[in-house]
């Protein structure tokens, strides 16, 4: 295969693969209380960028150093993304999350901080504004020259990139078993798992921001339809982490003395 076939390839196969039932559930989960379809962009990069790092740590190691995992610890790999799921759905739906969220976020990004306008001699002007005593309210120039990533706050930057980093986990071993059998030059195989991740980074941008889109939309305007809207995303969540982790745990093996595994 030469550069070209393996770009080609690796970001169509990298952005189907972001597509997965249980990537999409995941983000989902997670953008369901975003209000800006930007920020829902912005987790689906990190997600994306977290899947990449797990995908090219092990899929580098089984190319370079042709290691094998056992059934067992392959099958737990993927056990990890059900009980993510889980965790994730049940975070959703007891608020806990949003909770989370409000509290490590910037007061300026959410309602604490606002702005009044009011007029002066027939010009009006705006001026932010707190509630709580203890917030600094900075002007409204200084909040809008923090960046993106300032004002979304470590927690929901380290969410989504963690998340990612499960769900490479669960892939890993199939992407770079895949590429063995059809790329035979290490160097060409680590390359083209780059170019899958970063495949994989930008289908999950577009896929967040899609999937964003309703959320931001009725979050301003249909606030009970939105809260519809996360709690049916946290049931599903949970549902389908359920599901995986039956499906790993016994119809698999992985909880009894005779584990199978192939990655898929």
């Amino acid at each position: 295969m030469n550069l070209l076939a393996i770009i080609r390839v690796g970001l169509l196969l990298g952005m189907r693969h972001a597509t997965d039932p249980d990537h999409v559930i995941a983000v989902t989960t997670i953008v369901s209380r975003q209000q800006s379809v930007r920020h829902a962009g912005l987790i689906g990069v990190l997600w994306g960028v977290g899947h990449t790092i797990t995908i090219l740590a092990v899929g580098a190691g089984i190319i370079l150093f042709n290691l094998a995992i056992p059934p067992r610890i392959g099958l737990a790999m993927e056990l990890a993304v059900g009980v993510m799921l889980i965790l994730l759905g049940i975070l959703n739906l007891t608020g806990t999350m949003q909770w989370i969220t409000h509290r490590l976020t910037p007061a300026y990004e959410g309602m604490l901080v606002h702005s009044h306008s009011h007029s002066h001699g027939g010009v009006t002007h705006s001026h932010a504004h707190a509630h709580d005593p203890e917030i600094h309210v900075h002007p409204t120039s200084a909040l809008r020259s923090h960046g993106l990533i300032e004002r979304l706050g470590l927690y929901q930057l380290l969410r989504p990139l963690a998340v990612g980093i499960v769900h490479g986990l669960a892939g890993s071993a199939a992407v770079a078993l895949l590429v063995l059998t059809t790329i035979r030059d290490p160097r060409w195989a680590i390359a083209y798992l780059l170019v899958f991740g970063l495949g994989t980074i930008a289908g999950m941008m577009v896929i967040t921001m899609i999937i964003g889109a309703p959320f931001a939309y009725t979050g301003k305007r249909f606030a009970p339809f939105n809260r519809g809207l996360a709690v049916a995303s946290g049931v599903i969540s949970v549902a389908f982490g359920l599901f995986i982790t039956f499906q790993i745990g016994f119809v698999d093996g992985l909880f009894t003395s005779s584990p199978r595994w192939s990655p898929h």
